[in-house]
């Protein structure tokens, strides 16, 4: 089997939301009913995977965020300014049509997006997420995020780390 490959770009008026299925309601109502609401207003970006074809396969949204100093671990945040926030960029969301499942593709993504927000000239100490649920965070930690001492099902990749694998 040849596996499809898929560009990641800014989602614009031209991409077609329809026809995009993935397994949760609430994300394929988010890409096809609110996201354009979300960008005009400047409160998220999203990025959708094209196949060739220009089909959605998938989509991630980011957004500014912060992360109380005090919720990080004690052994990360000891190494940090005294401020009460560190900046981060959350991944509001990540999704990956039902037919594209299980090639790679929201590990692709989750990479896209670690890549735009280490090339981002805005100050950001993490890329964090708020996995749905134990098997979403399950994906996160397998790909190096670490849960908050208080709140496991929100996770964190210092961008540190990231500039680290790619020298």
């Amino acid at each position: 089997m040849i596996q499809p490959s898929f560009q990641v770009v800014l989602l614009g008026t031209k991409h077609d939301r329809a026809g995009f299925h993935c397994e949760s309601d609430a994300l394929n109502r988010y890409l096809k009913e609110q996201v354009t609401q979300d960008m005009r207003r400047r409160v998220a970006a999203c990025f959708v995977a094209l196949t060739e074809d220009q089909r959605i396969a998938g989509y991630y949204t980011l957004a500014s965020a912060s992360v109380m100093l005090n919720d990080l671990p004690i052994s990360i945040g000891n190494r940090l300014p005294r401020y009460p926030s560190i900046p981060a960029i959350r991944m509001g969301r990540l999704a990956v049509d039902q037919e594209y499942t299980g090639q790679g593709l929201g590990g692709a993504m989750l990479a896209d997006a670690l890549e735009r927000a280490v090339r981002s000239e805005i100050a950001a100490y993490a890329l964090v997420v708020d996995a749905k649920d134990k098997a979403t965070a399950e994906f996160y930690l397998h790909h190096g995020f670490m849960a908050l001492p208080n709140t496991p099902l929100t996770l964190f990749l210092p961008l540190a780390t990231v500039r680290k694998t790619q020298n």
